[in-house]
């Protein structure tokens, strides 16, 4: 496997490829997956991730939703940007960009991991303006002691290192390794998932791109001006989550005026991947709550 993923190799079973276009915007090409029909849902995933993580829940939500997810920049398909654009403001505004080309304006922003972050900056900032934010184990806060003084100074000596790269996506052929890596954030998935992820962490590109982003990330000011947050915010927490505890949430729900908590027993970090269906039930009921939707019934969750 070369530097970058190839769409006509890594991507030829690509889920939902028939969704896919490949868009440019903020100075770079990305790779985007477009379905569905109804309000906008923009759809942002963690570090590290790609369009694949959607592969269940996507077409799930595409029945109430028109549903927008690109691969975030440097990630999956999307070309890899200057470092400076790999920054949580950087990445909310190209973000941004995007939806300005494709003509977007989302009422609905659903973001897993670091995603949520960058959907909660862009609503902050007002370049989008939902009604409601939805959190999938949701990394808002900055993690206190000393991991917080020492991950990002390492991550930037990692980076600046361009063998590590290499080493990471060398490891990162091994299916083994890729299986311990998800089961160390607390999740279960199928073994095609697993086989799409280590697609991700084979390319040292990518892991070049989630490396960047991991030192050039700084949640201070976002947990500043969270408590300024005027749409409605429904966290989704899992109650096994090794990488985003879930307590944290509870921290987050406090600093939000409109904040609702629901947790997902049982599952893990990637928790939207493990249970897709419970996933769009609860999304499809708030969504509902919030105006932006009717159904008839309440999803059963």
């Amino acid at each position: 496997m070369g530097q970058r993923l190839s769409w006509t190799v890594d991507g030829a079973d690509w889920p939902n490829r028939s969704a896919s276009r490949f868009v440019e915007s903020a100075g770079y090409r990305w790779h985007v997956q477009v379905m569905g029909e109804g309000p906008v849902a923009l759809l942002a995933h963690g570090t590290g991730a790609a369009t694949h993580s959607w592969r269940a829940l996507a077409p799930l939500l595409a029945r109430y939703f028109t549903i927008v997810a690109p691969d975030l920049p440097g990630h999956g398909f999307t070309q890899s940007p200057q470092a400076h654009h790999l920054s949580l403001p950087g990445m909310a505004r190209d973000l941004a960009s995007l939806c300005k080309t494709l003509a977007v304006k989302p009422e609905i922003a659903i973001g897993h991991s670091a995603g949520a972050a960058i959907l909660a900056r862009m609503s902050l900032d007002g370049t989008i303006e939902p009604k409601l934010i939805v959190s999938l184990n949701g990394a808002f806060l900055p993690f206190g002691g000393v991991a917080a003084q020492f991950l990002s100074p390492l991550a930037k000596a990692l980076t600046f290192n361009p063998f590590v790269p290499r080493m990471v996506a060398w490891r990162g052929r091994d299916p083994a390794a890729v299986h311990r890596l998800i089961v160390g954030t607390g999740s279960s998935i199928d073994p095609e998932g697993e086989r799409f992820y280590g697609k991700l962490v084979a390319s040292p590109a990518h892991v070049a791109a989630a490396l960047q982003m991991m030192a050039n990330w700084d949640l201070r000011p976002l947990m500043r001006d969270l408590p300024k947050l005027a749409m409605d915010l429904l966290l989704i927490a899992a109650g096994n989550d090794r990488a985003i505890p879930p307590d944290l949430a509870r921290q987050v729900q406090q600093l939000v005026p409109r904040a609702k908590l629901e947790t997902l027993s049982g599952t893990g970090h990637l928790a939207h991947e493990e249970l897709p269906e419970t996933t769009a039930a609860i999304i499809v009921n708030a969504a509902a709550a919030s105006g932006l939707i009717a159904v008839q019934h309440e999803m059963s969750v």
